[in-house]
């Protein structure tokens, strides 16, 4: 798993497929995954129930490029309902208002 701080962490890629499946391209745009929950509108909570090991929060307002080489243990797909919720965060964090 890539490190943060000198820590394992855990990161959710948020690129399109397209981007995320090119051989072409050797980066990706992913957020962060942290076990505290700040009760952030831009933070989406995940846990067992959504294929992660604990209870944990996706931080879009800390997004990062990061390679792909980096990004070396597949743990999850998140559900549909919480890709939504992904979605919602990821505007409110770039400021993009949603119809």
């Amino acid at each position: 798993m890539p490190e943060r701080g000198g820590k394992p962490g855990f990161y959710v890629v948020v690129s399109r497929p397209f981007i995320a499946a090119n051989e072409d391209v050797s980066t990706v745009l992913c957020a962060p995954v942290y076990r505290e929950h700040l009760g952030l509108s831009t933070e989406v909570v995940v846990g067992p129930s959504d294929g992660l090991p604990v209870d944990c929060s996706i931080r879009c307002d800390f997004l990062a490029l990061m390679f792909k080489s980096k990004l070396t243990g597949f743990v999850a797909d998140l559900p549909r309902a919480r890709m939504a919720e992904l979605d919602d965060a990821l505007a409110r964090a770039l400021g993009i208002e949603r119809r």
